[in-house]
């Protein structure tokens, strides 16, 4: 029985740790009387665990700002350099590779272009891999690597992120996390755990965590890259499926008379409001142009390009009016080359959007990403931050450091 009880007082222990952590990495500093009121443990409870967090070395206390009268109140906060991961986002014609440390601070980032044709599984971790390397590098001395997050624009299996389809690739059923963890672990002799998650979907994390959407519990983010994929939150939680295969709002068909999607079907959303879509009808050529070039030839006059600007506008509320109706929203985020588009037809958004039920409608807003064009990123660092929050002192012990890996 003693032993029983010594058990669950750990586990408690422990779980009291994390949640501490994990409020000062999503939402950062805080003085002990702020993070009393945030636990709903008592004072002397709180200081020991701030304690064992800066002990090893993953917060630290300074004193808070000055101009109030009295003793400025210590400030706890997450320490940046103590643990970093590895934040990757598969684009379709990029890599974007982040060093981000604790707390969410991005350190380093670099991105390599690559051709939207024969990017292939296999050219694809040999690139990741040498921009792992360059990441590692720009490390602060004694940071521990705690995982790796991948994003990427297709349908992925959870848990074990296989990437079933992902049509703008060209992929299907490609073992990615196996895959990336064979070629880091063969390079730098392990490798910390891998993450990989479809870029919608990590999108609504950051913004639901540090974005536009942190104080709603019902989130919508819609990520337009060539094609356009979802990423949904409710109650708090997102909402992925048996499979993980949920989101996937770019298939829904609205036009049946429409033209074939690369998924096969016909009159998918992506192939009204996809960026090689919009491109296409602007007059443009997809493979050297993209939804900036439309919207600066629509701005000098372009007839053409501006016609295809409103069709898009016409398309994305149809299908937007869809969703508030379906998930009833606080917020729907439009990520990628949506955010461009917004401010050219959020009129003809809107005037769509009144056409959905009036109770959801009502309580629904459309904004562009707090974090730019950076959330699918910033999402796959959350993801990959995951378990070093949920058992910080175990995790960091385990993890090697990131200069020596």
């Amino acid at each position: 029985m003693a032993s029983r009880t010594a058990a669950t007082q750990d586990d408690l222990r422990r779980h009291n740790r994390a949640r501490l952590l994990r409020r000062l990495h999503e939402s950062g500093a805080a003085t002990r009387s702020e993070l009393v009121a945030f636990s709903g443990l008592n004072r002397s409870t709180v200081g020991v665990l701030v304690s064992e967090l800066a002990e090893a070395g993953l917060v630290r206390e300074v004193p808070g700002s000055a101009g109030q009268v009295g003793r400025p109140s210590l400030v706890v906060q997450p320490t940046p350099d103590s643990a970093v991961v590895t934040a990757v986002d598969l684009r379709v014609d990029r890599t974007v590779v982040a060093l981000v440390g604790l707390g969410g601070e991005e350190l380093w980032r670099r991105e390599q272009v690559h051709e939207r044709a024969g990017f292939t599984p296999k050219a694809a971790v040999r690139s990741l891999l040498n921009l792992l390397k360059q990441a590692l590098r720009q490390a602060p001395d004694d940071s521990v690597w705690v995982g790796i997050g991948i994003a990427v624009p297709g349908v992925v299996k959870h848990p074990d992120g296989l990437v079933r389809l992902a049509p703008n690739l060209g992929w299907s059923d490609v073992p990615l996390v196996e895959l990336v963890r064979a070629a880091v672990a063969k390079h730098f002799g392990a490798s910390p755990p891998v993450h990989v998650g479809n870029d919608a979907d990590l999108g609504a994390v950051s913004e639901h965590v540090r974005g536009v959407g942190a104080h709603d519990q019902n989130l919508i983010y819609l990520s337009g890259e060539v094609g356009i994929g979802g990423g949904i939150i409710i109650d708090g939680r997102a909402l992925v499926g048996a499979g993980g295969f949920g989101g996937e709002v770019g298939h829904m068909v609205i036009n049946p008379n429409g033209v074939t999607c690369r998924c096969g079907a016909r009159g998918c959303w992506e192939t009204v409001i996809g960026r090689d879509a919009i491109v296409t009808a602007a007059g443009l050529s997809a493979a050297d142009h993209d939804v900036s070039d439309v919207v600066a030839a629509a701005s000098h006059g372009n007839a053409e390009a501006a016609e295809a600007i409103h069709q898009a506008g016409e398309w994305l509320g149809v299908g937007i009016a869809n969703l508030v109706n379906l998930f009833n929203p606080e917020v729907i985020v439009l990520g990628g080359h949506l955010r461009l588009l917004l401010p050219l037809v959020g009129g003809t958004v809107d005037r769509r959007i009144e056409r959905a039920l009036p109770a959801a409608r009502e309580q629904v807003r459309v904004a562009v990403p707090a974090l730019g064009g950076d959330s699918s990123l910033l999402g796959a660092a959350e993801v990959a931050f995951e378990d070093l929050l949920n058992d910080p002192i175990t995790v960091l012990g385990r993890s090697a450091h990131a200069r020596g890996a």
